[in-house]
């Protein structure tokens, strides 16, 4: 069984991304990953302020060796994203930034969501070419919400129609696939 973590990229009050995080991280669990969501809300990372590059893994707080150690048992991730002005958000890239080889030759799928039409399309294009600069793969099959209020209930929570869940398992399928291949790679030293 693949490890997969699923983050959820948004910290402000009242984000939505966590319970689209639940979603997915609940299909990838039901599609055969060990799936377990992160918040970063929740994580609560400060900005970057390791003295060494990461690429040297000289970590020196505790809040970074604890970042690396879960980022590098994973073999796959879902990045769950909104758009924030053409890009994704801030504390998104700097988990991202906080590490270097942990991604590496690993897949990653997305899912990008927004209150308008556009559906988190140029978040995921930003945040693809970020982590291709990682060596991280990010596939062409994701899950984009357009219009995420219409999926949203007055407790917050969220509910996918069967086009999402079908682009779910689209991505699901492909993620397994990837993941295997990735592994392969990784092994090969």
């Amino acid at each position: 069984m693949y490890k997969l973590k699923v983050i959820s990229s948004t910290v402000r009050p009242g984000r939505k991304g966590p319970a689209i995080a639940k979603w997915i991280t609940q299909a990838a669990n039901d599609h055969g990953f060990d799936a377990e969501m992160i918040d970063l809300g929740e994580l609560n990372l400060p900005l970057m302020n390791e003295p060494v590059h990461p690429a040297l893994k000289q970590y020196e707080h505790e809040h970074t060796k604890q970042w690396s150690a879960k980022i590098a048992e994973a073999d796959a991730f879902i990045f769950v994203t909104t758009e924030y002005n053409h890009s994704y958000p801030a504390p998104l890239k700097n988990a991202v930034e906080y590490l270097v080889h942990e991604w590496a030759y690993k897949p990653a799928g997305m899912v990008g969501y927004s209150i308008g039409p556009f559906a988190g399309a140029r978040a995921i294009l930003s945040l693809k070419a970020d982590m291709l600069a990682l060596k991280n793969i990010a596939l062409s099959e994701m899950v984009n919400i357009p219009q995420l209020n219409q999926f949203m209930d007055e407790e917050g929570n969220f509910t996918a129609d069967e086009r999402l869940n079908n682009n779910a398992k689209i991505m699901l399928d492909q993620l397994v696939r990837w993941t295997k291949g990735m592994k392969a790679i990784r092994e090969d030293k």
